[in-house]
């Protein structure tokens, strides 16, 4: 099976990825100057406004930018309720956590679209080379798409040992396929140093304002994608 990764990036303000499996394409994404996505990008926002109806909140994440905040996005863990309220006396509505001209730390898991603004969560995750770190979670897990019971096994109680510290979930990639655990524990090292650095830098700045970029897309696809079934790489700039 012929797996190919394709990378052009020989016109500055456009790079394309494609995967090409069989000589089919499977996944093509594509990022412009002018529209570069902000997907997995980390923020300091402001809540602008309570929408009880949507219970959903809109942050101001950016200068110019608002992102939608769901209900269903709220991380209890992460978003303590306001003083006053009662936890058990109804069920949670947004006004119980948000109020407006909080301070928020959320994250953007889909990116604005014409005037559909970017969607935002406060489960945060950083993803790492082998390894997802999530912040404010209690579970672990393995990618679905590593099939093979044998390797999964494996995986499993090699998170057992890693142990993350408490508050933190992860979940081992599909690249974590045959690594070993060393490899898993420098992964794990890493992301937990860089949810630290996160954390420094969004009590040091101002909201609204740009906490953690993601990487660009030829470094992120590289980073996703580059699995032990990548036979080629071919790539038209050094």
């Amino acid at each position: 099976m012929a797996k190919a990764m394709l990378i052009n990036v020989t016109h500055a303000e456009e790079s394309r990825v494609a995967i090409v499996e069989n000589g089919v394409l499977d996944t093509f994404e594509i990022e412009t100057l002018n529209r570069e996505s902000i997907k997995g990008n980390v923020y300091n926002g402001i809540v602008e406004g309570i929408n009880t109806t949507l219970n959903a909140a809109f942050v101001r994440y950016a200068s110019d930018r608002p992102g939608f905040l769901p209900m269903d996005e709220i991380n209890f863990k992460n978003i303590p309720l306001l003083k006053g309220r009662d936890e058990n006396g109804h069920r949670q509505q947004i006004r119980d956590r948000l109020e407006r001209g909080q301070r928020i730390l959320v994250q953007v898991i889909k990116d604005g679209f014409s005037t559909k603004p970017a969607s935002l969560t406060t489960y945060y995750s950083l993803a790492g080379r082998y390894l997802v770190l999530m912040p404010g979670s209690d579970s672990s897990g393995i990618s679905r798409k590593i099939e093979d019971a044998e390797q999964r096994e494996r995986l499993r109680k090699i998170v057992e040992e890693l142990a993350p510290p408490e508050g933190f979930g992860i979940i081992v990639r599909t690249a974590g396929f045959d690594v070993s655990r060393t490899e898993l524990q420098r992964d794990l090292k890493y992301l937990l140093k860089l949810w630290e650095n996160v954390l420094r830098t969004a009590k040091d700045l101002a909201a609204p304002s740009l906490v953690y970029q993601e990487r660009d897309l030829v470094i992120r696809t590289i980073r996703d994608y580059f699995t032990h079934d990548i036979t080629e790489i071919y790539i038209d700039s050094k």
